[in-house]
């Protein structure tokens, strides 16, 4: 008989976790950090790969603080580099034979017009190529069960900014748009995670994808700063509405990365009003994250971009 699905997932929900070891980027702060203890606190191995280590060590200590027996390494991963992503996965894949969960969680949001080292706007270079890169190289280390995961984090913004074009990602061609350079790179998040299931064996690992919901974050405040005076105050007055604490908005990353009842392709976000706030679930996302042309193209095109290609 199949399990009923919780309605109100917690951490109390998340199996067991010795012997297995997770992979958080942007582990530092915020969603990461919230994924990272919780995980140490049901046993796993956790790997905080951040781009400042001096931050990622404060993490761990705060982790291991609150869990004495909790097994926290701390990892350097610039995602805005590919030369840093390539050498994060070496010196992961020499000291990790085996990863269970890599779960894809830093991101840049609503920056100004900048380029990555390798010449790429910013939030789809971060956002989305880094972490392509980063779940190629790595990709083979993941046992073929269905309890591997690579959890890739998206956003309710992946809505915003209109049609994504592929032939103009660097803004060439159009004024930047920064709130529609970051929905597209969080779209691409999607687009990334349905095209690497499909690439997938039935009997794993599984590819999924959650968002946070509204998680007051101090990542959101410093997208806020970029923001207009309007955008700020507007964001002040529904701040106490929309948003929730960043140990609510862990839960949707949590359950894609841990229940066993997760099936790959699926997308996890808060059950409540607009996808918000609340305990985590399965939600839909925007028509576009699931036209298979788009992905096979994005999928294609990040190889090219990235000189990289996932293991057959």
């Amino acid at each position: 008989m199949t399990r009923p699905r919780s309605t109100r997932w917690s951490t109390h929900d998340i199996p067991d976790q010795h012997g297995r070891t997770a992979v958080i980027t942007g582990a530092n702060t915020g969603i990461g950090f919230e994924t990272a203890r919780a995980l140490a606190a049901r046993g796993a191995t956790v790997v905080l790969a951040v781009r400042d280590p001096q931050k990622g060590e404060r993490a761990a200590e705060e982790i291991r603080h609150a869990t004495r027996t909790a097994d926290v390494e701390v990892q350097r991963l610039d995602l805005s580099s590919l030369a840093s992503v390539r050498t994060a996965a070496d010196q992961l894949r020499a000291t990790h034979p085996r990863i269970d969960l890599l779960i894809n969680n830093a991101g840049v949001m609503y920056t100004p017009h900048r380029t990555t080292a390798d010449g790429f706007e910013l939030q789809f270079g971060t956002n989305h190529l880094g972490h392509f890169a980063l779940t190629a190289l790595l990709f083979d280390l993941l046992p073929p069960s269905k309890s591997s995961r690579v959890v890739t984090v998206s956003s309710a913004g992946h809505r915003m900014g209109g049609p994504i074009d592929l032939d103009d990602l660097q803004w060439q061609r159009r004024p930047y748009n920064r709130t529609a350079a970051y929905g597209h790179s969080k779209l691409a998040n999607l687009l990334f995670t349905y095209e690497l299931q499909r690439r997938l064996p039935d009997d794993g690992p599984r590819a999924v994808a959650a968002h946070p919901g509204g998680a007051d974050t101090s990542g959101s405040k410093a997208a806020m700063s970029h923001s207009s005076r309007l955008t700020r105050t507007a964001f002040a007055l529904v701040r106490p509405l929309l948003l929730q604490t960043p140990a609510m908005g862990a839960l949707p990353v949590l359950r894609a990365a841990t229940d066993p009842a997760v099936r790959g392709g699926e997308y996890y976000g808060p059950r409540g009003f607009q996808q918000s706030k609340g305990h985590p679930t399965v939600v839909r996302s925007s028509p576009a994250s699931y036209h298979t042309a788009l992905q096979r193209r994005l999928w294609e095109l990040s190889e090219e971009l990235t000189d990289l290609t996932f293991p057959a």
